[in-house]
């Protein structure tokens, strides 16, 4: 049977999402802990994967098992298991054809700047001392919704087939000494919000005005956008599927 497990992790101690050789990451520890408690090798598929130092609050994975008895004992146990840094929230019972990858239509995340030194956000927010324009920044990150190929904002090298991405989402949030800046799309490239935060406060720095968006977007050239942001202040936060996917049980 297929089943969704549902958690969060906070990812300063791993590098990323997807297993590597000689570095621990999330999906190392977290198949480790299933073969463990369900006393066979079990391998999970993730939503996506997150790079090194990033966090996630919610993130979806699939792992294939004959039968669960109970879920929400697993749920227990697994948290009993797994390291302080990652927890489970739930199991589900899906329908044999969901995948945790390739049915999420929907990806959220969120990207933490911290205006004031702040020894409660050293590892959750990546700090900017200098003068901002929220306005500015807004105002460029609404013009990312009139693109589609945001090959500008990848990593170079990579192996995607496209860089066509649909954001549906992006703007700026102020929480006192604490900016938020929140973008949704269907997909996104590897290192893309970080280039585009780090694009957008080159904005609000005034180094660049909100309608040069459009001419390092039409460039495809990396080089052309802004330098990417630290790991430690970006969270995948919401992963959506399709309800039908879920098993009535659930």
């Amino acid at each position: 049977m297929r089943y969704f497990i549902q958690f969060s992790y906070f990812g300063k101690a791993y590098h990323g999402w997807q297993n590597q050789p000689n570095a621990i990451t999330v999906q190392e520890v977290l198949e480790k802990a299933l073969s463990t408690l369900l006393r066979e090798k079990t391998e999970v598929v993730g939503a996506g994967r997150t790079d090194t130092g990033v966090h996630a609050k919610q993130m979806f994975a699939h792992f294939d098992h004959v039968g669960i008895q109970d879920r929400d004992e697993l749920v227990y146990r697994l948290n009993s298991f797994l390291p302080e840094d990652i927890a489970v929230q739930k199991i589900y019972e899906m329908i044999p054809s969901a995948h945790a990858r390739f049915d999420a239509f929907e990806r959220t995340y969120e990207y933490w700047v911290v205006r004031e030194k702040n020894p409660f956000y050293f590892d959750h927010a990546h700090l900017v001392k200098y003068p901002l324009d929220m306005k500015a920044m807004n105002e460029a990150a609404t013009l990312l919704l009139d693109h589609k190929d945001f090959e500008c904002f990848s990593k170079s090298n990579t192996d995607v087939k496209t860089y066509v991405c649909d954001v549906r989402k992006a703007y700026w949030e102020e929480h006192g000494n604490l900016w938020v800046f929140t973008i949704t799309a269907d997909r996104f490239l590897r290192n893309m919000v970080r280039a585009v935060v780090g694009t957008l406060l080159e904005v609000g720095l005034g180094k660049m005005a909100p309608e040069d968006i459009h001419s390092v977007i039409e460039s495809k050239d990396r080089s052309e956008a802004g330098v990417s942001v630290p790991a430690k202040g970006l969270y995948l936060t919401e992963v959506l599927y399709p309800k039908e996917l879920f098993d009535e049980q659930n």
